[in-house]
């Protein structure tokens, strides 16, 4: 038995038919080949899987796909445009904030879904967003100054 459902993801609209044990994970790694969200517990600990789902950071292999028909998703992938990086990936290359690049994409849509909130977060703030979120590098206080960079951008006139 399959369901229809319609993903809304990074603004592209996904007609798709899944079984209702499939998560999104799946959904985005397997049938839509977004490969930037990554797996790696699958018990949702290490947060290597976060998406936004309407704005929210989400571990995508905890949800099923079936619950996410309708909701708007971001991925890593959908930050960028075509012409240029998005800020918080900018700044993540500016402070050599990323090194496997394991955790990034997790890190940037937490990072993103915090400075959406909250335009000027304190260190406090940032660690708060991105504390479900394991580093294997061990890269935190370049990521964390990397964020707090974009937020300075971002609140400057």
């Amino acid at each position: 038995m399959t369901l229809p459902i319609t993903l809304s993801v990074n603004h592209t609209l996904h007609q798709l038919d899944i079984e209702p044990c499939v998560t999104l994970l799946e959904v985005l790694r397997e049938r839509l080949h977004l490969t930037g969200t990554k797996e790696g517990c699958g018990t949702g600990d290490c947060g290597a899987c976060i998406v936004l789902i309407d704005g929210e950071p989400v571990n995508s292999c905890l949800l099923l796909a079936a619950d996410a028909d309708g909701r708007q998703i971001t991925t890593v992938e959908g930050l960028a445009t075509s012409a240029a990086l998005h800020p918080l990936q900018q700044s993540f290359l500016d402070h050599h904030a990323m090194q496997c690049g394991f955790c990034a994409p997790s890190m940037l849509v937490s990072s993103k879904a915090l400075l959406d909130a909250n335009a000027a977060p304190s260190t406090t703030d940032i660690k708060q967003a991105l504390s479900g979120i394991l580093c294997r590098c061990g890269s935190y206080k370049k990521i964390i100054a990397a964020v707090e960079a974009a937020a300075a951008r971002r609140s400057a006139p």
